[in-house]
């Protein structure tokens, strides 16, 4: 009976560490002391992963991965098996981790278990199944239109490396590339396939963009972000996909410090400037409200949001397009943020 009390006691308060590739991934549990219980390197599957710890689950306090590109669909799946998960920042991390002198899967698995053990880490908010839904549907819209955009570059260049420049009297671009290759046989075999590559492009953004609206509409909270001037549904969708959870942020001004959108600081001694934006944010939503302040800025005709552009015209006035622009961007993410969490639309007097 002593010996059966000695056990448990040994196998209270245990920590994993999960270092994940895409094909394996290397598990170390340690104790609460930082000794070493179980090691091994797994395929990366859940149950497999599950099964491998199903002698210690019980007594398991916390399993830490890293973000990484399998790092969703791993943390969802163990969660939704009982396991308490926390996936970490994977730049702290990596700080953490070039600091062994050898690399290796192990070795990193049993540092993040010693980070699980400590408690020295910055927990990553994983997206709900949804919000990773509508981020896969927004990037392979974003790639279709890239894709259109580099086929058309394509097309520009070879024809100028042969003295040619797509005429403009003409409507549609497919006119103009038309026109342009009347009696060129040998340039009309090389151009019209990536003419046809780019209608193709063009639908399937076509289609992208439709089901994009369709999730907007069914959306209430992309409904009242709408109400915005300037905000669209690719930019109320992408923000609503990016932020997921509003009410982890205590305080709406902190959206756009998290999305990139405030200027750098160094502070040394007597030294103290600031710089500019840290982009350290999401890229994608970034350019949205960039997108976004722009279309406010120059292109919404004057009415609901004339406070909101006035402000806008009047720091361009003092400094530049860009930051005036950067600097509405922030201000409509700030508006977006309080405006989902409050439950209301947009007010004049709020901007």
């Amino acid at each position: 009976m002593a010996s059966e009390q000695q056990w448990e006691s040994k196998m209270e308060q245990c920590f994993v560490g999960l270092d994940v590739s895409k094909a394996e991934t290397s598990i170390c549990v340690c104790n609460q002391s930082g000794g070493p219980v179980f090691a091994a390197k797994k395929v990366t599957d859940p149950d497999v992963i599950f099964q491998a710890l199903r002698d210690h689950v019980g007594v398991i306090q916390c399993v830490v991965l890293e973000t990484g590109r399998m790092a969703n669909w791993l943390y969802t799946e163990l969660a939704d098996r009982g396991l308490p998960v926390v996936c970490i920042d994977a730049r702290q991390a990596h700080a953490v981790l070039s600091q062994m002198h050898n690399k290796t899967d192990a070795n990193d698995a049993a540092m993040l278990a010693e980070l699980a053990r400590t408690g020295f880490y910055r927990k990553v908010e994983v997206k709900s199944r949804l919000a990773q839904e509508r981020r896969a549907l927004l990037k392979a819209r974003e790639v279709a239109l890239k894709s259109r955009v580099n086929v058309e570059n394509t097309i520009r260049g070879l024809l100028a490396s042969f003295g040619l420049r797509l005429p403009k009297h003409l409507n549609t671009y497919e006119e103009r590339v038309h026109a342009i290759l009347k009696d060129r046989p040998v340039l009309s075999s090389v151009i019209l396939p990536l003419l046809d590559l780019r209608t193709a492009d063009l639908r399937q953004a076509a289609a992208l963009s439709k089901e994009m609206v369709r999730h907007a509409k069914a959306d209430e909270a992309c409904q009242r972000l709408m109400t915005i001037p300037g905000v669209g549904p690719v930019s109320a969708v992408t923000f609503v996909a990016t932020i997921d959870n509003p009410r982890r942020f205590s305080k709406s001004r902190s959206v756009g410090a998290y999305l990139g959108l405030t200027s750098r600081r160094y502070q040394s001694g007597d030294v103290d400037y600031g710089g500019r934006i840290s982009k350290h944010g999401d890229p994608m939503l970034r350019s949205a409200l960039y997108e976004a302040a722009s279309s406010l800025l120059n292109r919404v005709k004057p009415g609901k949001g004339s406070e909101l552009q006035r402000w806008a015209r009047a720091l361009k006035a003092r400094t530049s397009h860009k930051k005036a622009v950067v600097a509405l961007a922030r201000k409509l993410a700030v508006l977006m943020h309080a405006i989902w969490t409050n439950g209301s639309t947009f007010q004049t007097k709020e901007a």
